[in-house]
């Protein structure tokens, strides 16, 4: 999984960040404690809800 940025967010619509984070979060469930991917879910979906907040 590779990190999501506010950049990348900016031009995705609400619903499409909100089916974004359900995708990202599943991703979260299925990745391994301490793991490069579980730190880039983790990162990823404090990007798209900083970008929903900011709407």
């Amino acid at each position: 999984m590779k990190l999501i940025t506010r950049f990348e967010l900016a031009a995705k619509s609400k619903s499409e960040l909100y089916a974004l984070l359900r995708e990202v979060f599943n991703e979260l469930v299925r990745s391994e404690p301490d793991s490069h991917e579980r730190r880039n879910a983790l990162a990823s979906i404090e990007n798209i809800q900083n970008e929903l907040a900011s709407r």
